[in-house]
């Protein structure tokens, strides 16, 4: 299954955008593993922008960031949001007012709990109405939501913008979940092969493989990859900046994916 990667973007401790991200996963820059606030949800209305939690504008920003990269219109782009945690501070904060006197909850609150309020956001920024999916597959949810992208750019002929995104859970359940640091990328991904792309993808899904996924040789991105899942796309982001050729394995429960990954 080959798709090309018209654009890509990244935000987490240390990578600030691709253009920063680039120069330091090809190395030219020393990582520095400090955590930034990411940009402004730009495509939001200031009253949804005010309504949206911070990781849902994280993930907003990194979409908007691929989209302008690959210099696509976003308006009837088919999208594909996958999240281990989704806004696990909201959740927090949930069971926290049921917990006390009263237990009331806020009705904003209540609808940024649900899983595809990032996809929901993202459709009434650009007011759109193509398909939006939203998937939570605990630690293989980058890889799950690749495929899934993957595969509807190729069965469905059109492009298809993933993002994958995920912070800390505040709380009682974050001593439990354990992610540290916030990190979110996306891909735009086009089933028509050329040589405006960065990259071509060739996708293999293997249910029955259990050999070792492919990690960041770097101590601290393994360490981020490790501690985040949206930052196993790490091994990914650094063949993509560093325009090399290979193939990698990403974990895809049950089994893995393996990408061959060929620039353009």
């Amino acid at each position: 299954m080959k798709v090309a990667v018209r654009g890509v973007s990244v935000w987490g401790p240390g990578l600030a955008g691709w253009a920063q991200a680039q120069e330091c996963l090809q190395g030219k820059t020393e990582w520095v593993g400090q955590e930034q606030p990411p940009p402004p949800a730009s495509i939001l209305a200031p009253n949804e922008r005010r309504r949206s939690g911070p990781v849902t504008r994280l993930a907003i920003a990194v979409a908007s960031e691929a989209c302008k990269v690959a210099g696509m219109e976003t308006s009837d782009l088919s999208v594909v949001f996958a999240s281990a945690n989704g806004d696990g501070g909201v959740i927090d904060s949930i069971l926290r007012a049921l917990s006390e006197p009263g237990g009331e909850v806020s009705p904003t609150q209540f609808h940024n709990s649900v899983h595809n309020a990032s996809a929901g956001y993202w459709t009434i920024g650009h007011n759109s109405i193509a398909p939006a999916t939203a998937l939570g597959c605990y630690d293989w949810s980058f890889g799950l939501g690749l495929l899934k992208a993957a595969s509807e750019a190729v069965v469905e002929q059109h492009p298809v913008l993933f993002v994958a995104y995920d912070q800390p859970i505040p709380g009682p359940i974050g001593k439990v979940r354990v992610t540290k640091a916030c990190f979110a990328c996306a891909l735009l991904l086009d089933p028509h092969l050329n040589q405006q792309a960065m990259a071509h993808l060739n996708l293999r899904y293997v249910p029955s493989s259990t050999l070792p996924v492919d990690m960041p040789r770097h101590n601290g991105l393994r360490a981020l990859a490790s501690d985040n899942p949206a930052a196993r796309s790490l091994s990914l982001l650094t063949y993509l900046a560093q325009h090399r050729a290979g193939t990698l394995r990403i974990a895809c429960q049950p089994g893995q994916l393996e990408v061959d990954v060929s620039p353009c």
